[in-house]
């Protein structure tokens, strides 16, 4: 099983941007990850200088978003669509999209409920759950505005 490391992941994300800047060719989940990066330009300055942030902690508590982890986040779920694991999210995903007729912000709802199922794991010391994290997705399709 793939487990990088934290240096490792953010690695991963200064070396494809680097490599796009310098227009060499991606590859594999590179080509997912450069979609995702471009799509987040407040980063842009943060991946030009892994220097600066290779190594930087974003503590929750200190309410800033990390960004490899979000970057990350919109990498799990590309995963997850594309292989409709689990079962059903994919079906999810589409009603979200079709409530806010926008898929960035479906993604960025799912993310809610990825933590919220990845936070109840750790919190329990279990395994994932889909049956939180899709509880999670159809409150948003019911409740949200």
């Amino acid at each position: 099983m793939f487990n990088p490391s934290r240096q490792d992941a953010r690695q991963f994300y200064f070396t494809t941007w680097r490599k796009y800047q310098d227009k060499q060719p991606l590859v594999g989940a590179e080509l997912i990850a450069i979609d995702i990066m471009l799509t987040h330009p407040e980063y842009h300055d943060l991946l030009n200088q892994p220097e600066r942030y290779g190594e930087q902690d974003y503590p929750p508590e200190l309410g800033a978003t990390n960004p490899f982890l979000h970057l990350s986040m919109h990498l799990a779920i590309h995963e997850q669509l594309s292989i409709d694991q689990p079962a059903g999210v994919r079906g999810h995903y589409q009603k979200l999209c079709a409530l806010f007729q926008d898929e960035m912000r479906a993604q960025h709802e799912m993310m809610d409920c990825l933590a919220e199922m990845i936070w109840q794991a750790q919190r329990q010391q279990t395994a994932f759950d889909p049956a939180i994290y899709f509880e999670c997705l159809i409150k948003k399709t019911l409740t949200t505005p």
